[in-house]
């Protein structure tokens, strides 16, 4: 079973590395490991045609897999990394199995909380917003409610798990949960 390793971790600069480790894992587990930090983009005149090289390869990977596991660590802001997001959705749209797993504990709305420094207070239908008028998403999940209810549908788990936050991208344990709880359902 190919499973696609979704996560911000190729913007690190030791990508290759925590790539390869979670690889090595996923491989250890039983599944055959699809990952974005293995592609390889031709030579492009264009930044922004380099870009649609790399989504294009990126969707076919995809397409050549049959799960994801997707790391929804928070990554420059409150939320999942916006390609991983896309990516998740992506999985869910094939009706694929979905795992994911976030190096942060807590939800979606405690962090838009403390991004508003705690200005969250109900409007008149009792409803959250912040301090610029916009509803926040308050439903006990670790991310926006598509993602984790695309996960939740589909049969699989978003593992938590507080790590220092210099390892948020590269502490692999609640990343292990996720391939443990596959293999289980999968390959047993």
């Amino acid at each position: 079973m190919k499973v696609y390793l979704a996560g911000p971790e190729v913007f690190l600069p030791n990508a290759r590395e925590v790539l390869d480790r979670k690889i090595d894992l996923t491989r250890r587990y039983g599944f055959t490991p699809v990952s974005p930090g293995d592609l390889e983009v031709p030579a492009i005149d264009t930044k922004r045609g380099k870009g649609l090289a790399i989504s294009s390869i990126n969707e076919r990977l995809m397409m050549s897999a049959d799960m994801i596991i997707a790391n929804l660590t928070p990554f420059r802001g409150v939320a999942a990394d916006v390609g991983t997001a896309f990516e998740l959705g992506f999985m869910c749209a094939r009706d694929c199995p979905a795992y994911a797993f976030s190096n942060v504990v807590g939800d979606h709305f405690t962090r838009v909380a403390a991004l508003h420094d705690g200005d969250i207070r109900p409007d008149a239908h009792g409803r959250p917003r912040g301090p610029d008028g916009l509803a926040v998403e308050d439903f006990d999940m670790v991310d926006n409610l598509m993602l984790d209810g695309g996960i939740a549908v589909r049969g699989g788990t978003v593992v938590t798990r507080k790590v220092d936050p210099g390892k948020l991208y590269t502490d692999h344990q609640a990343f292990e949960e996720c391939l443990r709880l596959a293999a289980d359902r999968f390959l047993k």
